[in-house]
């Protein structure tokens, strides 16, 4: 699989190796020691989580506090959506800053989303299915939501949207970045640091 960063720092791009025949085809979506070596990152899913999504529901920003904290690894199983990666880490060089992949489930691509970064999507088919493989178990109360339509963050939805997205009220409602620093649910860049080094650390001894 071909593995290459984004403009998001620790947001990764996937991209599998079809091999193909009169059958089909088969690939490897996500392989723990090719992520760790070309990366950096350990990621060990604790909890696998999917959504099914109408043409035009934009699902985001989202993200999980550390601690916790929760890193994500995101592929479409079924239709197609636009991807949406932000670097909401305070303190990040790059705070702010964005990546988008197209996700479609006849190419097998993936999103790579360490712990710290918002992630959202919109469906750009009916029926789209999306797999989230994730690093940590669901806690409730950790999650937090960014307005997706933030003019701080000018996020390009309106490329995939023919129309009004349709949103839940949760993230209708969301705060945008600068009042969700506030809010303190965000965390800082060097938190996230310490994470990725205490994982990788953890893994070492493991082995």
């Amino acid at each position: 699989m071909g593995i290459t960063e984004t403009a998001v720092p620790d947001a990764y791009r996937i991209r599998p190796r079809l091999r193909e025949d009169s059958r089909g085809n088969f690939y490897e979506s996500y392989r723990y020691d090719e992520l760790a070596r070309e990366t950096g990152h350990v990621f060990a899913p604790r909890q696998a989580n999917y959504s099914v999504s109408a043409r035009g529901t934009l699902r985001g920003l989202h993200g999980v506090t550390i601690p916790p904290g929760q890193a994500k690894f995101v592929t479409c199983v079924r239709g197609a959506l636009l991807d949406v990666v932000v670097d909401v880490r305070l303190g990040s060089p790059t705070f702010g800053a964005y990546d988008t992949t197209v996700l479609d489930a006849s190419e097998g691509t993936a999103v790579y989303v360490a712990e710290g970064l918002a992630h959202g999507f919109v469906a750009l088919t009916d029926d789209s299915c999306v797999s989230y493989l994730c690093s940590t178990q669901f806690v409730p109360g950790t999650q937090f939501e960014i307005q997706p339509f933030d003019a701080e963050l000018d996020l390009p939805w309106g490329q995939a949207l023919t129309g009004p997205a349709l949103l839940s009220e949760k993230d209708r409602r969301a705060p945008g970045l600068a009042d969700a620093a506030d809010l303190g649910v965000l965390a800082t860049y060097e938190e996230c640091r310490k994470l990725y080094e205490r994982a990788r650390r953890d893994a070492s001894g493991a082995c």
